[in-house]
């Protein structure tokens, strides 16, 4: 081995239909499938407007209902080093990172320990999420009246991309930061290799590294 072994001591997960890695396993090992269709008002337009009869006809449509949705989730935004007041409407991509980030460090058995040389990388695919897409309505509707009708949103969903990681650094204290990158399907893989590569360099004491999507249905 040319570099030093590096130990997995902590997990956690949220994920369609396994909230554990215990309950993945148990999903795994059963043959079930999390995929199902898209819960009644994910959407948020009539399916006839979306949905295309066939793959052949879904230029700019959706040819199936089918995903992986999270569900069963509530996010308590109390106990982290952010007030809970500037965690608790933001997208769910910043409550599932933070809240998994969380449970991973508790895990490890080092939550509320120094963290001073602990950090993260996070795989972000940076596509449109609920909350940014929520955003940019507002700002694309034509009148006032169809503007102050929508449901209220967080501005600060428009920086989907790099600011979940910067709030899991923030909010668990994280005191050698936390970063995104995005590299499509491999973007697990990718934060695992950068934070193995900072541990090997005895640039950090311990890592979180992992991934995150929520993408809205409709991108």
């Amino acid at each position: 081995m040319s570099f030093a072994p590096i130990a997995i001591v902590g997990r956690a997960c949220l994920l369609p239909g396994a909230h554990t890695p215990r309950e993945l396993y148990e999903l795994a090992q059963a043959g079930r499938t999390a995929l199902r269709d898209a819960p009644p008002g994910r959407w948020r337009v009539p399916d006839a407007h979306v949905l295309a009869d066939s793959p052949d006809d879904a230029l700019d449509r959706s040819w199936t209902r089918r995903g992986g949705y999270v569900e069963g989730f509530s996010f308590d935004a109390q106990g982290y080093r952010v007030a809970a007041g500037e965690l608790a409407g933001l997208d769910p991509i910043v409550h599932w990172i933070v809240d998994t980030g969380r449970r991973a460090l508790a895990d490890a058995g080092v939550l509320g320990h120094d963290a001073g040389r602990t950090g993260a990388v996070v795989g972000n695919l940076s596509l449109p999420s609920s909350g940014s897409a929520r955003f940019a309505e507002r700002v694309w509707l034509g009148s006032l009246a169809e503007r102050v009708a929508l449901p209220p949103t967080d501005p600060r969903d428009r920086f989907n991309s790099g600011l979940p990681a910067q709030l899991l650094a923030r909010a668990l204290g994280l005191g050698a930061g936390a970063y995104a990158l995005d590299a499509a399907c491999a973007s697990s893989l990718y934060a695992i290799e950068n934070a193995c590569r900072a541990l090997q360099e005895h640039r950090v004491d311990r890592m979180l590294a992992g991934a995150v999507n929520h993408a809205d249905d409709l991108f």
